[in-house]
Parts: structure tokens; C-alpha cells; sequence
């Protein structure tokens, strides 16, 4: 490992896949613009794309040429450049997490692909350094140099680190998760997205025009394409999300919890201990019904195009009851109370209303427009109450000790726990019409990624939201006369 290394060949072919990813719509637009104009323009268009494609793969093979690796003097050490030559030196008391992938690309050649987090990697990169193909060999050395590094200054005495296993998903809960995920919502969103590439090339308003006759005659033809259409997409999302959390598994190493996923493409991800900055509970309404959420963890990891690292799926499909059981003993700082102070009966109205202002207006429209068709907007009205109420009723806080809870919907019912020390702010809010009924909205947000994470709670008990906020600065005062 002394010595300089390059990555597997198959680097230069990731490397040029990655390369025409990224040129793949501006190729397109020129090829379709040059379609509607026909002859010499499409020639040279194609010349261009060749061009291109050309000038991409050839990027790649330099790429990897140009591209070392290497461990020295507790670093990794990286030197990359094709004309301008960079080095990257690594320390590794810096490196926080080391995520590895197993792609189709790198399974078929028994490799890895290992991305390097650092503390100060939480910007616009995707990360501190990826090594897009190493041996899985290589990837384990590295590791272990890094963490003999950070726990001993003798590798050879160190016992092994003992493993202690957190959760495992069973085939039932698998099932779960992939009948109540959102993997519909997403296939057809990209559906449409693909086809609107297409909107200059394909001309879908005569076509639609040509079938509007057509369509008037054959509702119940188009009902049930439209019913098939949505059973595909469904069974699509489903399988996506049975191959991505697929084997998924949690356990603890030392300080670190490690997390692997996937049956196609195989993913690991470590998270440290000391970067969680909040444990937050996601439960879809579905899912809610019967009882299961998903557990998230905000880690001060990731960045702005890495927004995995930051927001990282703990548990994806478990018994909400069952949650301290489970991640309690191995995460003992935060009590996972299910106990929470709820919003006053008062507050219920400005739910309401907030929703009635939208709501009345299109719902008058329609009945004065589309006049007894317009009675059918009702159901909007009744849709959007029944909205207003949940979330006055998933409304609550909780103060323990350290720790603040806060539980709100947004579409799922969301409960975050955040420890005061890990609180970055605490907002209190007071309008005109909640100080006339007493009321104050709180709002606290954690360090998570490029970004920030936390929660808003609306219309509490004024008095309540004072609490929040002495408990909050009375710990500010604290460190400040620390300090």
C-alpha cells in the first residue's frame, strides 16, 4: 500500500459512462434540433455527438491513467490530473466515514467503489476522495490502517473490535416496505420527465388532437390502460425498492455504526457515533395505520451532492413500538419517548382555517362556473378539513433532560429528537392572530449535510413555547460562562 497504485481498469470505462451521463441531453438537444432541420445539419450533428463521445472516452482512459493512490504517513495520498497534476493528502484522524459500493461494473470484477468522508468534506463535492474501483481487499486494508490509526498506536496487540448486531430486515418487512413505498410516484415522475425530453421531437399535441374523438367513445378502454399502466408502475416501484433495501443490515464496531444494503448494487455506509446529530421517525400515513415507520439518522456527513451521507436510513420498515427496543441500548443519550405535550383544542381552528383559505375560494369557483359539477369540489373542501385535522393531531413536544422532541406532518407524521448540545438554533415565532389566543410556533434545526435539519411546530400554548426556549438558553448561558 506504500506504493503508488491505479485503480482497476474498469475505472476508465466507469469514468467514461459517468462522462456521457453528463452530456446525454446536451447530445440529444443537438441531434433533435438538427432532426427538424434535416440534411447537412444532421451530419454534422452526428460528427459532433462522435466527437464527443470520442473526446469522453478518451478523457476516461486518461483519467485513470493519471489517477494514484496510496497510504503513507497515517494519509492517504491521491494524485489526479490529466494536464494539471493535483495531490490530495488524506490524514486519517480527518477521515470520519468510508462508504463502500459494490455496482454492477465493480461486482463483476470482485471490486468496490470507497468514498472517503472527511470532517470538513460537507461542501459542494461529492466527497473528500472516491476510489471508484479498488479491490475489496485494498478497501478492507484501508480501513483497518485508518482505524488502527484512531484507536492505537500499536496495530499488532489491538483486539479484534467486537461487532454486536442491530437489526436485520426479514422477508415480512421487506414485503412491507415495498407494497407501501412511493416507488409509483417516482416511476411515472420519471416517465414524464423522459418524455418531456422529447417534446420538441415527437409532436403530442396532434397526436392528442387525432385521439381526442377517439377518447370520448372509449372511456372504459382508457380506464382500465390507465388502471394497467398505474399496476405496472407499481409493480416496477416495487421491485426497486425490494433490490435496493434487500439484504439490509445494521450492526455496531466500536464507534461507528455500520450499515449495508442492496441486492444488485451493494452499499455500506459507516456512520460515527459522535457525527448523529438527531434520530427522526418518518411515518407515511399508510404505514402509520398499521402501526410501522422508517428511522432516519441526520449525521453531520454528506454534502450538498451527497445528501445520503447527511440523511441516512437507520431502520426502513419497523414496528414504531418496537424502535427503543431495538436502537435504544446502542444509542442510550436519547430517549425515544413516545409521550408528547399536545397543541391546545384552540389551535385546531387556524388548522382550519389555513386550509379553508385555499380551499373556499376553488371550491366557490367551481359551483358558480361549473355550476351541479361544481358540487364535486366538496370532496376537496372535505379532503383538505380532514388534512387540517391530522395535523393538529400529530401536533406535540417533549422536553427530557437534554433532549427536545418535536412531532409534526408534513405528509408523514415526522418525530424528531435532537439533543440540546447538537441544537444549532431555536426559533420562536409569534404573529399577530396566535399572540390574540396565546399560541407561539418553535422551530430547531441541527447541523445535517451542506444544509440543516429539524422541525417546526405550529400554534403551541404560548406558555409552552417559553419553556422550550428558557430550557434552550439557560444551556447557552451555561457554556458561555464555560467559555
Amino acid at each position: 500500500m506504500f506504493e503508488p497504485k491505479r485503480l482497476h481498469p474498469i475505472a476508465t470505462v466507469i469514468n467514461t459512462l459517468k462522462g456521457i451521463k453528463n452530456m446525454l441531453i446536451p447530445v440529444a438537444a443537438i441531434l433533435f434540433s438538427a432532426g427538424r432541420d434535416g440534411g447537412l445539419s444532421m451530419i454534422f450533428s452526428l460528427i459532433v455527438a462522435l466527437v464527443i463521445v470520442l473526446f469522453t472516452f478518451v478523457s476516461g482512459i486518461l483519467s485513470w491513467y493519471r489517477y494514484t493512490y496510496r497510504i503513507e504517513n497515517d494519509e492517504v495520498r491521491i494524485e489526479y490530473g490529466i494536464f494539471v497534476r493535483k495531490k490530495r493528502y488524506i490524514p486519517f484522524e480527518r477521515i470520519q466515514s468510508m462508504d463502500l459500493t459494490e455496482g454492477i461494473l465493480q461486482r463483476l470484477f470482485g471490486l468496490v467503489k470507497v468514498k472517503i468522508e472527511t470532517a470538513g468534506s460537507s461542501g459542494d463535492d461529492e466527497a473528500e476522495a472516491v476510489l471508484s474501483a479498488i479491490s475489496k481487499g485494498e478497501a478492507s486494508l484501508i480501513q483497518d490502517y485508518v482505524a488502527a490509526a484512531k484507536n492505537a498506536d500499536t496495530r499488532d496487540t489491538q483486539a479484534e473490535p467486537e461487532i454486536e448486531q442491530i437489526f436485520n430486515i426479514s422477508t415480512r418487512q421487506l414485503v412491507i416496505l415495498s407494497l407501501t413505498s412511493g416507488g409509483t410516484g417516482v416511476v411515472i415522475s420519471a416517465l414524464f420527465a423522459l418524455l418531456s425530453q422529447f417534446d420538441d421531437f415527437i409532436p403530442f399535441k396532434r397526436l392528442f388532437r387525432g385521439i381526442e374523438d377517439w377518447a370520448i367513445h372509449n372511456l372504459i378502454t382508457i380506464v382500465i390502460f390507465v388502471f394497467i399502466g398505474l399496476f405496472i408502475a407499481w409493480m416496477i416501484g416495487l421491485i426497486i425498492t425490494m433490490l435496493k433495501y434487500a439484504n439490509f443490515a445494521v450492526v455496531k464496531k466500536e464507534g461507528d455504526l455500520i450499515i449495508s444494503q442492496g441486492l444488485l448494487e451493494k452499499k455500506q455506509i459507516t456512520v460515527p457515533l459522535k457525527r448523529i446529530q438527531a434520530i427522526r421517525i418518518n411515518e407515511p400515513i399508510i404505514r402509520q395505520l398499521i402501526g410501522y415507520g422508517t428511522v432516519y439518522i441526520e449525521s453531520a456527513g454528506g454534502s450538498s451532492a451527497n445528501e445520503e451521507g447527511a440523511n441516512v436510513t437507520l431502520l426502513p420498515i419497523v414496528k414504531v413500538d418496537q424502535i427503543r427496543a431495538i436502537i435504544g441500548p446502542y444509542l442510550p443519550e436519547y430517549a425515544l419517548t413516545t409521550a408528547f405535550t399536545p397543541l391546545p383544542k384552540r389551535a385546531k381552528r387556524r388548522y382550519l382555517f389555513r386550509s379553508w383559505f385555499f380551499t373556499i375560494p376553488v371550491v366557490t369557483a367551481a359551483i358558480i362556473f361549473l355550476k351541479i359539477w361544481g358540487l364535486l369540489s366538496l370532496i376537496l373542501l372535505a379532503l383538505g378539513s380532514f388534512w387540517a385535522i391530522a395535523k393538529f393531531k400529530a401536533g406535540g413536544w417533549n422536553i427530557h433532560q437534554r433532549q427536545l422532541s418535536l412531532r409534526y406532518r408534513t405528509i408523514d407524521r415526522v418525530t424528531i429528537f435532537m439533543l440540546k448540545n447538537k441544537i444549532q438554533s431555536l426559533e420562536m415565532q409569534e404573529s399577530y392572530f396566535q399572540r390574540r389566543q396565546d399560541l407561539g410556533t418553535v422551530g430547531a434545526s441541527v447541523s445535517s449535510g451542506f444544509g440543516g435539519a429539524g422541525g417546526t411546530v405550529s400554534d403551541l400554548e404560548i406558555s409552552d413555547v417559553q419553556k422550550i426556549y428558557q430550557w434552550y438558553s439557560r444551556e447557552k448561558q451555561k457554556q458561555g460562562s464555560l467559555d
